[in-house]
């Protein structure tokens, strides 16, 4: 290639590029197993691609244990590759957190993709429990806080000054999913982006998805909040029929096939190539889409040649400038009653930048009666509004109390059991830590 390589800083911030990257997913075993072996040699393979900017190796994809990313990115360091390691909550609290993340600064990886990972599926004799004491945000503000560098002590009389670690150099990135199907899934999702861009986040990966209003709903929703310094890099996924049928069937969190996209997948299954042609070129297809928006770089899932990444690079760069116009028409895999922010744009199929789903403005000036709004729902708001509005009696109950208590953070010890008790009889609680409680108050 010639000279020296590019940063995935310098590439994702340069407005001039369009970028590529491909996700690696490791596999339990060591490196000397089989299908390690085959994963890397495919991935010295991909490291030789010019079209490929860097490679994104995953951490516990899908909740199973694998091969620690490192393992696998070491000998690509080598091969002078951008590389960006995946760093998961669910399997450490915040201080293994914090050493994995001194490991990486350690052994010279700087981009790092931040995330609250996948729940645990399985694990040695059971399902492993997850430790989700930091969610992606509180990560994002360690990982920026390590950048920054770490105050580890306060100061002293005899040091003026706290004690701080020297700061690291790490490019961060985060994900969101806005291919939800209703409000109150779509909303939070992009309140919790702008969280993670105050947290620090550099760049943001989207999640898997099949609808090009969404993928521009996302691009809007991120220029209307003032948040274009910050990349978008949008997910493509290499589908085949089997992949597609248990993304349709809901067994992968946050990924989402429609109906009509799993008949076309299985229609096209049928084909003497098994549809290789089609899924190719629908790849394809999305990367010039993403270009088209706005995006700053395509990154590639389930690549299992490295040929398929360049088969699909090369087919992206063969259309024309505008023929992803007519891509975004074909490509709008949604499902019925999906929830959408923006009002589509009858001249494109894509989003309206001015003017909001009139379904959505809706509704929020008359909330529909939802069968889900129980009677322990109803109370639980009405003991959080008590609560936690400042100047209310329980309000003022509880700041006295906590402020009295031994663990000012933590409030009195026999408040816990009561806490726990009330929560499993109205909630089913199962005291896992990864609670979404707040979420839905």
């Amino acid at each position: 290639m010639g000279g020296r390589m590019s940063t995935l800083r310098e590439t994702l911030l340069d407005p001039a590029r369009f970028a590529c990257g491909v996700e690696l997913v490791t596999t339990r075993g060591t490196l000397a197993t089989k299908k390690a072996a085959r994963i890397h040699a495919m991935a010295n393979s991909l490291a030789d691609l010019e079209c490929v900017d860097w490679l994104s190796i995953t951490d516990n994809a899908g909740g199973n244990p694998m091969l620690d990313p490192v393992a696998l990115g070491q000998p690509l360091m080598k091969r002078g590759k951008e590389l960006a390691i995946h760093l998961a909550c669910k399997d450490y609290n915040r201080n293994g957190l914090e050493a994995r993340a001194w490991l990486l600064a350690n052994e010279g990886f700087r981009n790092i993709l931040a995330l609250s990972g996948d729940y645990p599926l399985t694990g040695f004799r059971g399902r492993a429990r997850p430790a989700s004491d930091l969610d992606s945000v509180a990560l994002l503000a360690l990982l920026t806080a390590m950048n920054e560098g770490m105050v580890v002590a306060p100061p002293t009389e005899t040091r003026p000054r706290p004690l701080r670690l020297p700061g690291t150099g790490f490019f961060l990135g985060a994900a969101v999913s806005n291919f939800k199907l209703h409000e109150r899934e779509v909303i939070p999702q992009l309140l919790k982006l702008d969280r993670k861009i105050a947290a620090g986040a550099h760049f943001i990966v989207s999640q898997i998805g099949y609808d090009s209003r969404k993928f521009h709903e996302l691009m809007v929703w991120h220029r209307r909040r003032g948040n274009e310094r910050v990349p978008l890099v949008g997910n493509v996924y290499l589908l085949n029929a089997r992949v597609a049928a248990v993304f349709n069937q809901g067994k992968i969190p946050g990924v989402v096939v429609s109906d009509e996209l799993r008949a076309e997948c299985e229609r096209r299954g049928q084909e003497a190539d098994q549809g290789r042609s089609f899924f190719i070129e629908l790849a394809a297809k999305q990367v010039a889409i993403l270009k088209g928006l706005g995006y700053r770089a395509a990154y590639l899932g389930n690549i299992e040649k490295a040929d398929d990444a360049r088969q699909i690079w090369e087919k992206s760069r063969s259309y024309g400038p505008d023929d992803w116009k007519q891509f975004a028409r074909e490509i709008r895999y949604g499902r019925p009653k999906e929830f959408y922010l923006f009002a589509e744009d009858p001249r494109t199929g894509l989003a309206d930048p001015e003017r909001i789903d009139p379904a959505y403005e809706a509704s929020l000036r008359r909330r529909a009666k939802s069968k889900h709004v129980t009677l322990g729902y109803r109370f639980s708001r009405r003991v959080h509004a008590a609560a936690f509005t400042p100047g209310t009696k329980l309000f003022c109950l509880g700041r006295w109390l906590y402020g009295r208590a031994k663990d000012p953070d933590h409030g009195p010890w026999w408040l816990r059991p009561i806490e726990r008790a009330s929560k499993a009889v109205l909630f089913d609680c199962r005291h896992c830590g990864d609670c979404s409680l707040p979420d839905i108050a």
